[in-house]
């Protein structure tokens, strides 16, 4: 028997504790005469709690009065009214004003570079608040009830606007409101650190969680406000707010108690985290571990900042635009540049790639432009893998199928052959439509300044003229073979009585004349050939 007595004595125990504890989160009701004592740790399961407007409990379990939105209103009340006053002395009678403690954490959250407009922790005859407007009056009272000594209302403000038709402090202050949102009483948002010598700023729209304490003694009438950000280890000792106020006029027996807030053209979302209270004593300390988390809205980056990132994404874009135009130009002149071969050109050695003939030019520059003929024009080069050698090169039209027989011929016929009155030929190349040919460079200037230089005999000059004449006729049949001018320049064949110009150009239209490639030259020079007359195959 003593063993289940025993037993039965600890179960009691036990569900008293359970019971004791599930008081953190819910309320007395406040209607006997020994006072009330309620703390809500979170609001996720706050059964006594009434709210209207935009005021909701959020899933994390912190009260939301406000969010971000414009022009709203929202009340959050512990639903059991409290006894302020003694039997008798209602409104204003001979009578005591209950002490009263109530400690909160709040937090302001504001998107952008400013929100509004406040919160404020209330005592009100009802829960309903007639007439109350957003904005400038947090939701408590309206145009139409400000300032009205039947409203019975006190609050102390956490205000984040600086409205001068209620003459507030600045635009983050803490105030006390008698039947009014005109504070008796205000400070801007501070806490004394230490032994209450040094006073240190608090910023509300910090979106940091700050703990606030009220305390007003009924006895001596002295109202203390005291606020701190939740970092603080421990609560100031001297209050940043201390009045004397008489309440007695204001409260009547029954009161409800509760949070407002509002927004106006500027929004913040005001949060409430949790909240205890307590009459004829000192309000249960919160425990600052289990406080519910608020959603965090990331703030619009500042216009500067969005130019300056505007501008560098200009900068880069336009910056990648012209890489992408640099590469495909490069890349563009890299295939113009570029050599495709055929068949027929494996059989001729001596070819210089096109690139090197086209920075030997100076890309054909006009600078560089000896001379022009019936097939094309004659450029001055410097061949850079040649050890700087310059070079006359030959940019031969292809309009038509004899430029590139006469083309061909040269490069078959010339590239096998010296002579000393023969211009040499360095190399060849073909490109897309140009057909160039690379000689050796005469420095001597042109031939007429030779010829009235008097460099040369009557004899010689009319062979290397006639010769001339004979290789620039634009039909490759009526020109002498190859061969035959080497057998004219060494003498082993003679022009024949009657070659004048009629006889050599009879038939020939006079637009064939001078249209052919002319490659004797007026040299004197001693230099032998390597390759006999006798030995040509023929090309014209």
């Amino acid at each position: 028997m003593l063993a289940r007595g025993a037993v039965l004595r600890f179960a009691v125990r036990l569900f008293i504790v359970i019971v004791v504890s599930s008081r953190s989160s819910s309320a007395d009701d406040g209607g006997g005469g020994g006072g009330i004592d309620f703390i809500y740790q979170g609001f996720q399961h706050a059964a006594n709690l009434t709210m209207d407007g935009s005021a909701k409990v959020l899933h994390g379990g912190a009260l939301q009065l406000t969010n971000d939105s414009n022009r709203l209103v929202g009340h959050a009340f512990h639903a059991a009214p409290v006894r302020f006053l003694d039997d008798g002395a209602g409104g204003g009678g001979g009578g005591v004003v209950s002490s009263f403690s109530t400690a909160f954490v709040l937090d302001i959250v504001t998107v952008g570079s400013g929100g509004g407009h406040g919160l404020a922790f209330v005592v009100a005859p009802s829960i309903t608040l007639p007439g109350a407007s957003p904005e400038i009056y947090l939701g408590i009272l309206g145009p139409h009830t400000n300032g009205n000594a039947s409203d019975h209302v006190f609050a102390v403000e956490f205000d984040t606007v600086m409205d001068l038709e209620m003459n507030d402090t600045n635009g983050n202050h803490v105030g006390v409101d008698v039947n009014s949102l005109v504070s008796v009483v205000s400070e801007p948002v501070a806490y004394y650190a230490g032994d209450g010598s040094t006073k240190v700023p608090v910023q509300l729209e910090s979106a940091q969680q700050i703990l606030a304490w009220i305390d007003y003694d009924g006895g001596s009438s002295i109202l203390n406000v005291t606020v701190a950000p939740a970092t603080v280890t421990e609560r100031p000792r001297r209050p940043l707010i201390s009045t004397k106020l008489d309440l007695l006029p204001i409260f009547k027996e029954n009161m409800y108690v509760g949070f407002s807030s509002a927004t106006g053209k500027l929004a913040s979302s005001h949060y409430i985290l949790a909240w205890s209270f307590r009459t004829n004593g000192v309000a249960r300390s919160i425990d600052l571990r289990r406080l519910p988390k608020v959603p965090r809205q990331s703030s619009p980056p500042p216009r500067l900042l969005i130019i300056k990132f505007a501008a560098v994404a200009c900068a880069g874009t336009l910056t990648l635009i012209a890489a992408a135009m640099v590469a495909v130009l490069w890349l563009r002149r890299r295939a113009a540049l570029a050599d495709t071969l055929e068949e027929w050109e494996l059989e001729h050695p001596q070819r210089i790639p096109y690139k090197e003939l086209y920075k030997a030019t100076k890309g054909f520059k006009e600078s560089e432009l000896l001379g022009a003929g019936g097939f094309g024009q004659v450029y001055r080069g410097v061949l850079r893998r040649r050890s700087g050698e310059a070079v006359a090169i030959k940019r031969i039209s292809n309009g038509t199928r004899q430029g590139m027989r006469e083309f061909v011929a040269e490069v078959a016929s010339l590239g096998r052959m010296r002579h000393r009155n023969l211009v040499e030929l360095r190399g060849w190349c073909k490109h897309d439509q140009d057909l160039l040919l690379v000689y050796e460079f005469m420095p001597g200037g042109s031939l007429d300044a030779r010829l009235l230089e008097g460099c040369y005999d009557e004899e010689e000059a009319r062979l290397v003229l006639w010769l001339g004449l004979m290789c620039s006729q634009a039909r490759p049949e009526a020109r002498p073979s190859m061969r035959q001018v080497c057998r004219y320049l060494d003498g082993e064949e003679m022009l024949q009585e009657d070659a004048t110009p009629a006889a050599i150009f009879s038939g020939a239209d006079s637009s064939d004349l001078f249209g052919g490639s002319f490659v004797v030259s007026m040299t004197s020079s001693s230099a032998g050939g390597t390759m006999s007359a006798s030995s040509l195959q023929g090309g014209r």
